[in-house]
């Protein structure tokens, strides 16, 4: 079956079909069309989607939504007044028709992990499925577009949301209408846009207002704002589900062990215990797949498993990825590639995992963390603290506000101070050798994933 027909696509977006066509995806990104595909043209603050109509033809997309008629008219279209509000309206309409189980994933740190997570558990038990966000299309734009990518069959739907303001979230989740909803953490993650953490807590708290009628809450037992957050689930008359390490959570591990393939965990689920492998080392993944865990016993999916589902879970390219690269010596070094972007929560997270690995060395290559607000230096100060902790050999320092984590280890520690992602592969391709591991981590602005592909592809 097809996804859309254009008949469905006008009658939820009150537009005009030019006549009968089917498509089976949907893509606003022209770049991303493939045959078959509708093409929503969006109009944005530097670029217009109905300047790529000919191209996105020419590339066979099935269709468009356009609101300014194409210039061949013969091109397969639904014209409606405003391409984004038909988008939503797509949405809306993909959601209504979606008669499975639905879940939304929101926190400060661990999004797309986690939603990979679940969708991996999920898929197991019913593959085929699981429908879910695809990358980190988690804002205005990004989960409208992945509800309207849902297929009507599917059993289940696996959503993340994202904000860097107040309001953002309770406008999304009305779109994905959760039957779960997961918090991940709340941490000052986007502190620029906020008077204080709590208000943090408040903007991902907003996920609840979505929730399906008698919809679970699924919330971080450790975390300082767990109250906060259960105030506003319990507001809006959801089940409570915590998830963590303190005596008290729902969902709990009793006990973790490191192995060889990642780690071990024992887990307390709602009065029974479970035993499972979670295919990646580090302390913020077990919280995750608690959660994780949590969320599938609240769809009714299989528990046992998910958890073998954990156990096959790799790390996701700029998200934990670990990347064997040659060295100038002949040999091997460990590359932990958690270049998508950074947060003080995530590179203490981040640098313990390194500080547990067997290596000769490790090298700590750490770009800068936006959106930190007046407190910003003392953000990344706080870093020297956990980079010592880790055993870290040496440290390459990427961004101006970097600074005062340099002035901090000046003397402790031997590091280099850089100003760009090029300079950074430049010292590090000079340093590199065999047995070493090395944790690449940083904002995405500060590009440090170029340095992992040169380094993943030899070209060093």
């Amino acid at each position: 079956m097809s996804l859309w027909t254009a008949a469905d696509i006008a009658a939820a977006s009150g537009g005009t079909a030019s006549g009968d066509f089917v498509v089976d995806g949907v893509a606003f990104d022209s770049r991303e069309v493939g045959p078959g595909d509708l093409f929503v043209a969006l109009r944005g603050a530097t670029t217009d989607g109905h300047n790529y109509l000919d191209q996105v033809f020419s590339r066979g997309a099935g269709g468009a939504i356009v609101s300014t008629p194409p210039a061949n008219p013969a091109s397969p279209h639904v014209l409606v007044p405003d391409t984004m509000a038909a988008l939503e309206a797509l949405a809306h309409a993909s959601r209504a028709r979606m008669h499975g189980s639905v879940t939304g994933v929101t926190g400060s740190v661990g999004k797309t992990g986690t939603k990979e997570m679940l969708f991996a558990c999920l898929d197991r038990g019913a593959p085929g499925t699981v429908h879910r966000s695809v990358k980190s299309y988690n804002n205005h734009t990004g989960v409208p577009l992945s509800v309207a990518r849902m297929p009507a069959a599917s059993r289940y739907g696996v959503f993340e949301m994202g904000m860097n303001h107040a309001g953002e979230i309770s406008a999304l989740t009305r779109i994905v209408r959760p039957h779960v909803a997961i918090i991940t953490t709340v941490a000052s993650v986007h502190i620029e846009y906020f008077k204080d953490e709590a208000g943090i807590a408040d903007a991902k708290a907003e996920i609840f207002e979505g929730l399906a009628p008698d919809g679970t809450a699924i919330i971080p037992y450790d975390n300082i704002h767990r109250d906060r957050l259960i105030a506003a689930a319990l507001a809006v008359g959801a089940r409570i589900v915590t998830f963590g390490l303190g005596e008290g959570a729902d969902v709990r591990a009793l006990e973790t062990m490191r192995t060889t393939s990642g780690t071990f965990v024992t887990a307390r689920l709602l009065g029974r215990e479970l035993g499972f492998t979670i295919g990646q080392p580090g302390a913020h993944l077990v919280s995750n797949a608690l959660a994780v865990l949590a969320a599938v016993e609240a769809v009714g999916a299989d528990v046992a498993i998910a958890g073998l589902a954990l156990a096959d879970m790799g790390g996701l390219a700029g998200r934990g990825a670990r990347v064997s690269v040659p060295t100038a010596d002949g040999g091997k070094a460990l590359v932990i590639d958690e270049s998508y972007n950074a947060n003080p929560t995530s590179m203490r997270a981040t640098l313990d995992v390194l500080g547990a690995e067997p290596a000769a060395r490790r090298i700590a290559v750490l770009g800068q963390m936006g959106e930190l607000g007046a407190d910003s230096a003392a953000f990344h100060t706080g870093l020297a603290g956990p980079i010592l902790a880790a055993a870290v050999a040496y440290a390459i320092l990427v961004g101006e506000d970097m600074r005062p984590l340099a002035n901090a280890l000046e003397g402790r520690l031997e590091f280099v101070h850089v100003p760009d992602a090029s300079a950074a592969r430049a010292a590090l391709i000079a340093l590199l050798a065999d047995g070493d591991a090395v944790l690449v981590k940083g904002s995405n602005s500060v590009g440090l994933s170029a340095v992992v592909a040169a380094l993943s592809d030899g070209k060093g």
